[in-house]
């Protein structure tokens, strides 16, 4: 808008100016010519009635000479008024020649040179020159007589022509001005049409479209520029493929891998089961060892459950089930399989008061992972609490009673294996407990946020849209 602005005001502005200019030079010539013309013929006619003027003159020569000169003009428009010393006559009787201004008589009286001024009275606009009756002397030079000559000739002429030369320059430039700004729009429109199309392709390529393209019509800077738009928008896709096929790689490998594993960790559990069992018999080196082995082999084997489930999330082939059902006492029975009944405080609505539609099953692993990340790594007494907030929500909260997330901690507590990272000690957890229960929890629609309590420890926060608000079941990312 402002570039399109900015080409109509330079264009208004050339085009004025343009037409001041050209009224200005024309308005000069005009009245250039009509000058030179009136100069010119005063100067002839002077010339040769000085002639005959008697010298030193009288009133009445003054006014013969006056008279005769002005006689010059055909149209009859010209007054003369001739002075010597303090006689001066006019070529019109009694006429008070207001227009003779001390400046122009001041400049004649001080110089051979023909003077002239031009007089604007009003409605009209008036020609006065002023000169002096020159002698020729035997060698050829030139004194003054003592005899000057005014002349007042009316420009009511030239001032028409004027006038009419103001109403062409009106009428032409007003054309003009709207022509030059239909241009100057079109012009504009030229240069914005490519700017509008880079700015489309690139708001595009921001949105993940990267094999938008731009069309290259020409040669100029602006062709250069969408050639070199389209040549970079090509390497972006290009390395934006090689890593989206390096990551389904990566992805693939993992899942791969994982369902490799699972069958001979099947199979060691079982051996490992019975194992325990037979601890008890066997030396104390040998059964711990056995126990270990054993508590080794849940581990992997929950690390590659966790690793199928989040390949699961990134293939986009986790679904929902959704049911509805009574939220507290699905979160009951989560605590009572895992014994934890005694081991959690719970502040839950009466039976049947919040129910939510949602999958028991993933819904069961966002409270066993939060409740059992809680028991681990915070401290008694935990607390679990299910109310209903604002907005239809249904909102789950786990509290412990630790020392709290190190505020560096908090924003990546969802990210997937940051438990490796060198700054947290090693625990029996995976490492994926709490990505798997951030996805879980977006595919219901809903949120989960980490913080600390003012009071000290941490607390995760889930809240999930109830029945009635539009759910958002994703398949995973």
């Amino acid at each position: 808008m402002r570039l399109v602005v900015a080409f109509a005001l330079v264009t208004a502005i050339t085009a004025a100016t343009t037409g001041a200019l050209t009224f200005r030079e024309a308005r000069i010539g005009v009245l250039q010519q009509s000058q030179d013309t009136v100069i010119q013929l005063l100067r002839t006619q002077v010339g040769r009635l000085a002639e005959e003027l008697a010298f030193p003159p009288g009133e009445d020569e003054l006014r013969r000479f006056a008279t005769d000169v002005a006689r010059a003009d055909p149209s009859g428009t010209w007054r003369v008024l001739a002075t010597y010393d303090d006689l001066s006559a006019t070529s019109a009787t009694g006429d008070p020649f207001e227009e003779l201004t001390p400046t122009l008589r001041e400049a004649v009286h001080s110089s051979m040179a023909t003077v002239f001024q031009r007089v604007d009275s009003g409605d009209h606009t008036s020609l006065v020159v002023g000169m002096s009756v020159l002698f020729t002397s035997i060698d050829g030079g030139a004194y003054p007589s003592g005899v000057r000559v005014f002349l007042t000739v009316p420009q009511t002429t030239e001032r028409a022509y004027v006038d009419a030369l103001v109403s062409a320059v009106e009428r032409a430039t007003v054309p003009a001005l709207a022509l030059a700004v239909l241009l100057a729009l079109l012009a504009a429109r030229g240069v914005l049409r490519p700017v509008r199309a880079l700015r489309r392709a690139t708001r595009s390529i921001a949105e993940g479209r990267l094999d938008t393209r731009l069309a290259v019509n020409g040669s100029d800077e602006l062709a250069a520029l969408s050639h070199t738009f389209n040549e970079t928008a090509a390497a972006l896709e290009e390395s934006v493929a090689e890593l989206r096929g390096m990551e389904a790689r990566a992805r693939r490998f993992a899942a791969d891998v994982s369902h490799e594993l699972r069958t001979p960790l099947a199979a060691m559990s079982a051996v490992t089961d019975v194992l325990d069992e037979d601890a008890a018999g066997l030396d104390p080196d040998t059964a711990t060892a056995v126990r270990l082995i054993s508590e080794e082999t849940v581990k992997l084997a929950r690390l590659v459950d966790d690793l199928m489930e989040i390949s699961r999330f990134d293939a986009g082939a986790a679904t929902l089930h959704l049911d509805e059902i009574d939220l507290a006492e699905s979160l009951r029975r989560t605590l009572s399989a895992r014994a934890w009944t005694e081991l959690v405080d719970c502040e839950l609505p009466p039976p049947g008061a919040l129910r939510g539609r949602v999958d028991p099953r993933r819904l069961d692993v966002v409270v066993a992972n939060l409740v059992g990340n809680a028991l681990r790594h915070g401290a008694r007494p935990v607390r679990l609490r299910l109310y209903e907030g604002g907005e239809r929500l249904a909102v789950i909260e786990v509290l412990d009673s630790g020392s709290g997330i190190p505020d560096t901690v908090l924003p990546h507590v969802f990210e997937r294996f940051y438990k490796s990272d060198a700054a947290r000690t090693r625990t029996e957890g995976s490492g994926l407990g709490l990505a798997i229960t951030a996805e879980n929890v977006r595919m219901h629609g809903g949120t989960v946020h980490a913080a600390n309590r003012p009071e000290g420890g941490a607390v995760f926060t889930v809240r999930l849209p109830l029945p009635g608000d539009e759910l958002t079941p994703e398949s995973g990312s």
